[in-house]
């Protein structure tokens, strides 16, 4: 049985697994443009893997730490996180298609996070074999750290691709639909943080039992933990 981990052990995993998720997903965005013909990205110094380039105060520093001190203080765990970086900038009007470029530069973001669940998934291999070489304590933090990075690919993955602009599934969406729907909904970007505090955050609040971007979460999420442990032989 492995040892339970101290809180601040457990809170160093989840701040790390969460920074690598929203640093690797910005960064994605960024090597997306620069393929499809923009280095507006790179000329702004965003293609680094530096985290401090893509902080975001409230997004990336203040909700984060809310939510894991919350967590740990009140069930003395982390069960989920959310969290955001500073937007990566992109001049559509540098690739060939404006539209679909923006479509697939938005699309890098969650790939990259659905690839690095799986990628965390598949290095709980190396570990069981190298554990007879380090103690419990290593070992039951090096795979609740695999076990975070899963969840935070995985939440911030999904709930980017919420089709609400600014997120990536807006900018999908924006992408994909024809121009006068398009349109319609490029409008709703400047209200979309709004929107989005909204459902998440005030609707559940307002309404006891109303939470339907939680329910969609909780249950895809969730159905995604099980399918990444699959496709890499942990379950």
């Amino acid at each position: 049985m492995m040892p339970q981990l101290p809180w601040f052990a457990e809170l160093v995993a989840a701040v790390l697994a969460a920074i690598l998720a929203i640093t690797l997903h910005e960064a994605a965005h960024g090597y997306a443009a620069l393929a499809l013909g923009d280095d507006t990205a790179k000329r702004a110094g965003r293609l680094s893997l530096n985290p401090i380039r893509h902080v975001d105060p409230v997004g990336t520093l203040l909700l984060p730490a809310i939510l894991l001190i919350g967590q740990l203080l009140t069930i003395g765990r982390v069960e989920g996180m959310i969290g955001w970086a500073k937007p990566v900038p992109v001049n559509p009007w540098r690739f060939r298609n404006p539209r679909l470029g923006m479509a697939l530069v938005a699309a890098a973001g969650p790939a990259m996070n659905f690839f690095l669940a799986l990628l965390a998934g598949l290095l709980a291999h190396p570990i069981g074999w190298i554990a007879p070489i380090f103690d419990d304590m290593s070992v039951t933090w090096l795979y609740r750290f695999l076990a975070l990075s899963i969840l935070s690919n995985l939440v911030l993955g999904l709930f980017n691709l919420l089709p609400i602009p600014p997120l990536d599934g807006g900018r999908i969406l924006v992408g994909l639909l024809p121009r006068p729907a398009a349109i319609a909904v490029a409008k709703l970007e400047r209200f979309g943080m709004l929107i989005v505090i909204g459902l998440v955050f005030l609707l559940p609040r307002l309404v006891e039992g109303l939470d339907p971007v939680g329910f969609i979460l909780r249950e895809v999420v969730s159905e995604g933990m099980r399918l990444v442990l699959y496709l890499t032989g942990n379950l």
